[in-house]
């Protein structure tokens, strides 16, 4: 029984410590480096597919070794209990990992916006779609850069 909590921690240990870390954080601020005003004279609304890592693989190969583990226990006898219990999560983790994919597909829904600022400069923005701010021909707009290199188109109001 204590190989098989060893053996467990050991791979819960491994398979889901990748998936802990965010890749951003919401709700954070950032500096504007600038803001520069203008009109929408085209709107494009397009879709993207992507590529999305399966964030939660790693909570089913944990249940794939447990269940795994918990199987190989019910053979055997003395050590030889102990190595069907560690071969069964091994062979359990395996099977959820090649049962599930790495990814899923997802798709992205974007507008393409182009821009002429009210200094004549024209400029093509790509962002995520927004059903609480659709983007007309003519609406009157502020381009947002923040200092984290992105730049972000809203309307004024």
């Amino acid at each position: 029984m204590k190989t098989l909590f060893v053996a467990c921690l050991c791979l819960f240990t491994i398979i889901i410590s990748p998936a802990v870390s965010a890749d951003y954080e919401r709700n954070k601020a950032v500096s504007v480096e600038k803001v520069l005003f203008g009109k929408v004279y085209s709107v494009r609304n397009i879709t993207q597919q992507e590529l999305i890592e399966d964030k939660s693989k790693g909570w089913k190969v944990f249940g794939g070794a447990l269940i795994g583990g918990a199987i190989g226990n019910q053979f055997g006898s003395g050590s030889g209990r102990d190595v069907a219990t560690v071969l069964g999560a091994i062979l359990g983790g395996a099977i959820a990992d090649n049962k599930h994919p790495q990814y899923r597909q997802k798709t992205l829904h974007l507008v393409e916006l182009m821009i002429k600022t009210d200094q004549g400069k024209e400029f093509m923005v790509v962002q995520d779609f927004d059903n609480r701010m659709l983007f007309q021909r003519n609406d009157a707009i502020r381009m947002v850069y923040l200092a984290n290199g992105s730049v972000r188109i809203d309307k004024q109001m």
